[in-house]
């Protein structure tokens, strides 16, 4: 078969050590790549570009995020929305009270601001694991919404609660169009996920998967648990804190407190759960799935219920949306708990040896 990598040999380190080390992975990265920066927009309409691929590369970037504390740290998170409200609003105050911040830099502060509100909420995770983990940075969603309900600085004093985000303009070149914020957003998630994909393959890769495996055997070998614990907190609220700049700047516009809200956080657990845990692609995987599904039975569910002469009740697609989502979180757990990424592993494992049997 065409992914067949024999002959594609290794003669120096450098290529050893390459993101993606197989020809066939690197040619179908940039043709993706090349596919999403040069053809999406041209046959991209408004809806698409702003209702759907916009949230599906922000969900992307966040289920990113609690894919390094979870999937690669081992660490339990449900306060992934809180992590994305503190960027959201940190890069609106760092705009509005800061005269000619650029909007780059605000979403790295923004990003920062977050891994500090991370660290603060991972440090039980210095005497905790697992289930009670989980609930201490439950505490971090609801104090965080409260926080930002309550004290009317962080809105600039609205009434409502709610803030407007400033124009995006990138040296000198404003993005208030659907096509040059798809573009900002792409672009931004692209290099924070190559970044991701580097860094799970260092040295601090390496501690946090052996914390994960498990965190007494990786204390004996001399590995520091407070600082690769903290750190995985500290870059996963990054990403999250990113990914709500973008969020505020790129999808919505204008944002509030409630909208990073539990079934946010509970969303982006559904993707890592579906696209695979510990995978940087199942994170694109499973932020796909929770976006188009939607999409996908609501275009089809009717039609094809009316072909089979069944008549949906009102509201029934939405309900069906739901158990569906169930019904794939217990099948993912029971059968492939690694998810649409392991199921893509797989398959590019069958095409090595086909014909041959497996």
């Amino acid at each position: 078969m065409l992914y067949r990598d024999a002959g594609q040999f290794k003669d120096t380190y450098a290529a050893d050590q390459q993101i993606f080390p197989i020809r066939q992975d690197r040619i179908g990265i940039t043709l993706v790549l090349l596919f999403a920066f040069l053809v999406v927009p041209v046959i991209g309409n408004q809806y698409w570009l702003s209702a759907i691929l916009i949230p599906f590369l922000i969900s992307a970037l966040a289920a990113l995020g609690l894919n390094i504390l979870t999937g690669y740290a081992g660490q339990l998170s449900l306060g992934t929305a809180a992590f994305m409200a503190v960027g959201a609003f940190s890069a609106y105050n760092f705009m509005l009270r800061i005269p000619g911040m650029p909007i780059l830099v605000s979403f790295v502060l923004a990003g920062i601001m977050a891994a500090l509100v991370g660290i603060v909420f991972g440090l039980p995770s210095l005497r905790i694991k697992g289930f009670y983990l989980a609930v201490a940075t439950l505490a971090a969603q609801f104090f965080v919404v409260w926080a930002l309900t309550k004290f009317g600085w962080f809105s600039n004093f609205s009434s409502s609660g709610v803030i407007s985000a400033q124009t995006v303009v990138i040296f000198g070149f404003p993005f208030d169009t659907p096509v040059r914020k798809y573009l900002m957003v792409l672009s931004i998630v692209v290099l924070m996920a190559l970044a991701a994909k580097n860094m799970v393959r260092s040295s601090i890769g390496r501690a946090w998967m052996a914390v994960r495996d498990m965190d007494v055997a990786a204390g004996v070998i001399g590995i520091r648990l407070m600082h690769t614990k903290l750190l995985a907190f500290a870059v996963s609220s990054f990403y999250c804190g990113v990914a709500g700049a973008l969020y505020a700047y790129g999808y919505i516009g204008t944002v509030e407190p409630e909208a990073f809200n539990l079934d946010l956080s509970f969303r982006v657990l559904f993707m890592i759960i579906i696209g695979g845990v510990g995978s940087i692609l199942g994170s694109f995987f499973g932020a796909a799935f929770i976006t188009f599904l939607p999409i996908f039975l609501n275009t089809f569910a009717e039609p094809f219920a009316h072909a089979l002469g069944l008549q949906l009740p009102a509201g029934m697609v939405s309900n069906l949306e739901l158990i569906i989502f169930g019904a794939l979180i217990i099948f993912f757990l029971i059968v492939d708990p690694l998810g649409l990424a392991r199921m893509w592993q797989i398959a590019k494992e069958k095409m090595r040896l086909w014909p041959f049997p497996h």
